[in-house]
């Protein structure tokens, strides 16, 4: 686990990563009817789900984490923070959009690969001497035959459909149920950390190895990584198809300024952290996902804008 080491642009990073989960938290508690709830979901996600698997892929040898000011044993406790601030988002900005209940995990999903394109080539990028010798932010050690986009795993970014997907199935799944009981106080305790255990042992159940490269008809290292990376785009397609515009009530920036905060805002200081590290490189990368994704949600703002004028 080493002794931490102070790297600016990571305390800098990480900083960012808090202040939007203190305004996403005073957001929930203002905004949210069900608020308790959402912030336990919070506190769950990150202790029960995200951080146990980020936890056991450093254990297993898959990747590994520079230290931070603030970490959960082996990982910055900033990561699965993060991971939930696009969860969340997403999920409302589906629940904005009138996306059908059985489409939503995959708008989530599509929405955390979106966000990581910008975001892992710059941690793989930032490398500093450290107590533990030379390391990135974040660090993959890939095997020999493994496909790779600037040495990160093709099925890295597949990965994160499926561990911003998997958490949404039983998210929403556990928001019905709460609703059902109407709004039964026990049952909104009870729902969030079985969402997320039922989550994780999903997350490391057979089915992700088929979602990642289809196996066992494929291994991992094969065309099978960069196939199913395309069939979760394919699939988002199809929910946008689906949806065709559905919305009844439009955006607003005092009630869903989240949505805009955190998945346009991941997206520039990723950007404006490459250039300041001279890190020109990954541009090519970060620059056409992170523009995609930002013009998509702008999209959908202004198209918001129009319905609440109407």
């Amino acid at each position: 686990m080493g002794t931490f080491t102070f790297i600016p642009t990571w305390i800098a990073q990480d900083v960012i990563v808090y202040v939007f989960a203190i305004i996403t938290t005073l957001f929930i508690i203002r905004h949210e009817k069900q608020a308790a709830s959402i912030i336990l979901e919070f506190i769950c996600f990150v202790l029960l789900y995200a951080a146990v698997f980020e936890n056991f892929a450093t254990l297993m040898g898959w990747y590994g984490y520079g230290r931070s000011l603030l970490m959960i044993f082996n990982v910055p406790a900033s990561v699965p923070v993060m991971e939930f601030l696009v969860v969340y988002s997403a999920l409302r900005l589906a629940d904005a959009m009138k996306i059908p209940g059985w489409c939503k995990p995959i708008f989530v999903g599509v929405m955390g690969i979106l966000t990581d394109f910008s975001l892992d080539p710059l941690a793989v990028s930032q490398r500093f001497a450290t107590h533990e010798g030379t390391i990135g932010r974040w660090t993959w050690f890939p095997s020999a035959g493994d496909i790779q986009i600037h040495k990160i795993p093709v099925y890295n970014f597949t990965g994160w459909f499926l561990l911003c997907g998997f958490a949404a199935v039983f998210l929403v799944l556990g928001r019905w149920w709460h609703k059902k009981t109407g709004y039964n106080s026990t049952v909104g305790f009870v729902y969030p950390p079985l969402a997320m255990l039922f989550s994780l042992g999903v997350l490391v159940s057979p089915l992700s190895s088929f979602l990642l490269w289809l196996a066992p008809v494929l291994k991992k290292g094969s065309i099978g990584e960069v196939i199913m990376l395309c069939f979760a785009f394919t699939l988002f397609i199809v929910v946008m198809i689906i949806w065709r515009g559905k919305m009844r009530k439009g955006l607003s920036l005092r009630e869903d300024y989240p949505i805009l905060m955190v998945l346009v805002g991941f997206h520039v200081c990723n950007v404006l952290f490459a250039v300041i590290g001279d890190f020109w490189n990954i541009l090519y990368i970060t620059l056409p996902f992170a523009a995609i994704h930002i013009l998509f949600i702008l999209y959908i703002l202004r198209r918001g804008f129009r319905l609440e004028r109407t």
